[in-house]
């Protein structure tokens, strides 16, 4: 049966983060992720994933200044330095919280720079950070996020992910399989999960359109749900979505997904 993660920087918007972790656990899921844990205490998150039972699934490395438009650093030429002090805080963090993957957002293309060696940084930075996590057993992860959401980001594709993961070459470093952006840059997403098969350790889900509940769109989720079953997924399902109104409202679907 499939492990459901809430994404706390989306899910349960109607209360401040940190009381999102009680919202989490009464709602009935065991794991949570969000985006970045950095603006909170490490020890304030650990009490809470203790004192609610949840298991820290996800997050992301620290991914530059976001307000001033950054997303990752780990394909832009001259930020390694930014890049690995980020990998170690994120490590920082991880152990903390016992979380076992970090996820390290890419950035967005340069015209400073030629496409080449932007991948060159990529697949140095990724595989630096792929050698520091290894020695405590945590994976990196690297997505694919969609041209409209995420405009000019570096890594747009499951093709590409999966291209740059034979340059890296590193037995930590998996996909992130987000079936949101998957459905809207390639579509034929069974097909791209067996093709994928063993390369990937995270799935992530939401509607399309629109980025709400799973049980709404144009994705058929619960059949997927039942093959991730019988193909044998044990890893995470990260629900990365936004709820169309209140939160506990719309968890019919997980009810409905868990019986």
């Amino acid at each position: 049966m499939a492990k459901f993660s809430a994404n706390l920087s989306m899910m349960f918007h109607e209360v401040p983060f940190i009381e999102r972790f009680a919202r989490a656990a009464d709602a009935g899921f065991n794991g949570i992720e969000y985006l970045f844990p950095y603006y909170e205490p490490i020890e304030k998150l650990a009490k809470l994933l203790k004192k609610y039972q949840l298991t820290q699934v996800l997050f992301n490395m620290p991914a530059g200044n976001w307000k001033a438009g950054d997303r990752g650093l780990a394909c832009l030429p001259g930020r390694e330095k930014e890049f690995t002090d980020g990998v170690y805080k994120a490590l920082k963090y991880a152990l903390a919280l016992g979380c076992k993957q970090v996820h390290a957002m890419a950035g967005k293309l340069d015209k400073q720079f030629t496409l080449e060696q932007q991948k060159e940084c990529y697949v140095t930075n990724i595989q630096l950070a792929a050698d520091i996590m290894a020695e405590h057993g945590i994976n990196v992860l690297i997505e694919p996020i969609n041209i409209y959401d995420m405009p000019d980001y570096f890594l747009t594709t499951q093709s590409q992910a999966e291209s740059l993961l034979k340059f890296v070459s590193r037995k930590n470093v998996f996909i992130q399989l987000d079936l949101y952006h998957c459905q809207i840059m390639e579509g034929n997403l069974l097909r791209t999960i067996e093709r994928l098969w063993g390369k990937f350790s995270h799935i992530q889900i939401a509607s399309v359109p629109g980025r709400h509940e799973p049980d709404i769109g144009e994705i058929n989720y619960f059949w997927l749900f039942k093959k991730l079953d019988e193909m044998g997924y044990r890893g995470w399902i990260g629900c990365e979505y936004y709820p169309a109104k209140c939160t506990e409202a719309g968890l019919g679907w997980l009810v409905k997904a868990q019986s």
